[in-house]
This record gives structure tokens, C-alpha cells and sequence, in this order.
């Protein structure tokens, strides 16, 4: 059975069952009716995924490869900050009338700075790091920018990620500051460990450990029900992940070169509400 599933099983029911609830604090997220969206929740939860093992995908329900990929390289290679450069609606509640989302992820990642080997964006940096001084314990990128925080649409959740190459395997931890745990986490584990497999191969790397480490992982009051019959369901074996070999240059990747291979899933839970 997928390890995904076993991981997503275990951080759902921890927190169900040990979490703390924000009912009776002042929260900032609002239900489409204008309630208040309160969470239960889980301080410092981190998951730990080998991916030479296996590909992290949830089985309980699917999760869109190819929606995944597509948002990862509207931010990491596009590195835009503008929706109508995505092939989906999910940062449309936080964007202008212009489609910006303001100086956020893109945005950040392709703002250049004087490195000690020339001036380049965070994404270039971590490929020559890679590439030439792959031992390194410098390789990271991080988007939380004090300074366009207020010209931001949201605040990056997914701030920072770290790379560590240990014998030849990319492992790499990403952080994130919160995460609402039915909507995004099976959603954000396979994007970035999409993007370990991609800057392995045009490095020259084999894939490691991939680790999450969220400080703030919720499950909202009106997903509880939808979580608990989630995973109550039958899991499955984790399905094949294949990438192009043939891709060598990181910004030539597309949505076309990521696929699965024998992907059995629980039904898709439609209608998810959204706090915003």
C-alpha cells in the first residue's frame, strides 16, 4: 500500500484526536457565508518520504499529476505571478483584476541577487549549486520576504526549501509556515517531490528523502466529517512515476513530461469549501 497513504492516515487521526482547536479565538479566515473558518490543529508536524522507494502519491482519492506540475512551474520556472500563466483556478480568490497575485512566490524566486559566482535568481542559484558545488550546505531558496509582504495576495505558505546531497541523492526538506491539510497536502508532497526528481536528473543526482516540515498543520471545522471518511477508505499501492530522461535542462520540462503509470484511486470528493 502507498506510504503516502499511511503518512496521511496517521498526521489526519493525531490531529483529530490531539489537536487543538482555534473555536472561541479571532481568526482571519472566512467561509463563503462569512463565518468564521476555525481549525483544529498540530504544532511542528513533519513527514518523511524515501523517494527512491517510492512515488508519494495519495491513493484515497486522486490527486492531478499534471495540475500539480503545472502550478510548480508557473512558480519555479515561469516563476510568474500572474494566473492567466496557470492552467487552473486555484489562485483566483487571490488575485487583482489584473490576474497578479502581487510580489509572491514566482515573483520572489525570480528576482536576481549578486551571488559570489554572478547574479542570478534563487532557481539558477540552486542549479549551479547543484551542478558545481553539490556538497554544499548553502542550497536553498526562501521566498517569506519581509520587505514585499504587503504586496503580496497571501503570504507564502511553502517558504523555503532546503537542498542536502548525501552520496550522490538530492534530499531536500521544504517548510511551510501552515497548511490546511485536506485542501493542499497531498497537492504540495507530490509538487515538490516532482521537483526533486527534475533537479536531480538535470544534476546528475539520483532522488533522496524528501521531508515536510509544516509549523501549523490544520484541518478546517467544516472538513473534519470529509477528512474522517477520507480515510477510512481502502488504500492502494502506490502508482509509477515517470519523467522524461531525455530532459537535461530543467526550464525545458512541461506538464508532458510527468506521468503515472497504474494509478488506482478512491472517487474524487468534490465541492471542497475553501476558507479565505
Amino acid at each position: 500500500m502507498s506510504k503516502a497513504d499511511d503518512i496521511f492516515v496517521s498526521m489526519c487521526e493525531d490531529i483529530i484526536e490531539n489537536g487543538v482547536s482555534s473555536a472561541g479565538q479571532v481568526v482571519r479566515p472566512r467561509w463563503d457565508d462569512g463565518a468564521p473558518a476555525h481549525t483544529i490543529k498540530k504544532f511542528g508536524v513533519v513527514s518523511r518520504y524515501d523517494l527512491s522507494e517510492e512515488f508519494p502519491a495519495l491513493t484515497l482519492r486522486p490527486t492531478s499529476l499534471k495540475l500539480c506540475v503545472d502550478e510548480l512551474l508557473w512558480i519555479w520556472q515561469k516563476k510568474s505571478n500572474n494566473i492567466h500563466d496557470l492552467n487552473s483556478h486555484i489562485w483566483d480568490s487571490w488575485a487583482d483584476e489584473n490576474g497578479s497575485i502581487g510580489k509572491a512566490y514566482g515573483y520572489q524566486l525570480g528576482v536576481k541577487y549578486a551571488f559570489a559566482h554572478g547574479e542570478m535568481d534563487q532557481v539558477d542559484n540552486v542549479l549551479w549549486q547543484l551542478k558545481h558545488t553539490p556538497y554544499s550546505r548553502r542550497i536553498l531558496t526562501n521566498i517569506y520576504n519581509f520587505a514585499d509582504l504587503s504586496e503580496m495576495g497571501l503570504e507564502p505558505c511553502a517558504y523555503s526549501m532546503t537542498f542536502n546531497v548525501t552520496d550522490g541523492r538530492l534530499n531536500a526538506i521544504l517548510n511551510q509556515r501552515s497548511q490546511d491539510i485536506l485542501a493542499a497536502n497531498s497537492w504540495n508532497v507530490m509538487q515538490y517531490a516532482v521537483l526533486v526528481h527534475m533537479f536531480a536528473q538535470v544534476s546528475g543526482l539520483v532522488p533522496g528523502e524528501f521531508m515536510q516540515v509544516i509549523s501549523d498543520a490544520h484541518i478546517y471545522d467544516r472538513h473534519v466529517p470529509i477528512v474522517k471518511e477520507l480515510i477510512a477508505r481502502e488504500r492502494h499501492p502506490a502508482p509509477k512515476f515517470t519523467l522524461n530522461p531525455d530532459v537535461r535542462n530543467f526550464y525545458d520540462f512541461t506538464t508532458d513530461d510527468v506521468n503515472f503509470e497504474e494509478y488506482v484511486t478512491g472517487p474524487q470528493i468534490r465541492g471542497i469549501p475553501i476558507a479565505v
